[in-house]
């Protein structure tokens, strides 16, 4: 079995300020790449802002994780997502890591994390969507089990789209 890489620490309304500080950090830095500036920013606000994440804690139920390297404790990232209880499902909804700290299998730390979650939990899978021109992204998520099984495109307003796969790992 390999070292834990990684600690989770659980967010709170208290340290809710400094994960919308970091996504937006996180997200500022990838993401124009593949959806340009004006869709990036539009969806820092809708999505990972501070009233974002409050509104996700608050009507639904988000579950939102700090992201910490074990050897050090520094930050690499954060996570979050929810349960469906419709579907029996963990709905991963965010893993980014800081640019620096990708490619040392935080993402394979965080998939392990989930999976014990939804074991604890008695879920039967847990799924994401990931945007289909992330190659790097549908890699980590093969490599660590995932297949997909759908494709969509979700109208989020302002006249942008996501166009993503839907992958699901079985627990």
């Amino acid at each position: 079995m390999t070292a834990t890489r990684a600690r989770f620490e659980a967010v709170t309304q208290d340290s809710a300020p400094e994960l919308a500080e970091l996504a937006a950090s996180i997200w500022r830095e990838y993401w124009p790449a593949f959806l340009g500036t004006a869709q990036t920013e539009y969806m820092v606000e809708q999505f990972q802002s501070l009233p974002a994440i409050e509104r996700d804690m608050r009507e639904h139920a988000y579950e939102y994780w700090f992201i910490h390297a074990a050897d050090d404790d520094r930050v690499v990232g954060y996570t979050g997502g929810h349960v469906e209880p419709e579907t029996n499902r963990f709905f991963i909804s965010k893993i980014y890591l800081l640019a620096a700290e990708r490619g040392k299998h935080f993402a394979s730390e965080v998939v392990r994390f989930y999976e014990g979650l939804c074991r604890e939990r008695g879920l039967r899978a847990m799924y994401l969507t990931v945007n289909k021109g992330n190659e790097l992204g549908v890699r980590a998520y093969n490599g660590n089990g995932f297949d997909v099984i759908d494709a969509v495109v979700t109208d989020i307003g302002h006249g942008f789209v996501m166009d993503d796969y839907i992958m699901e790992k079985s627990v």
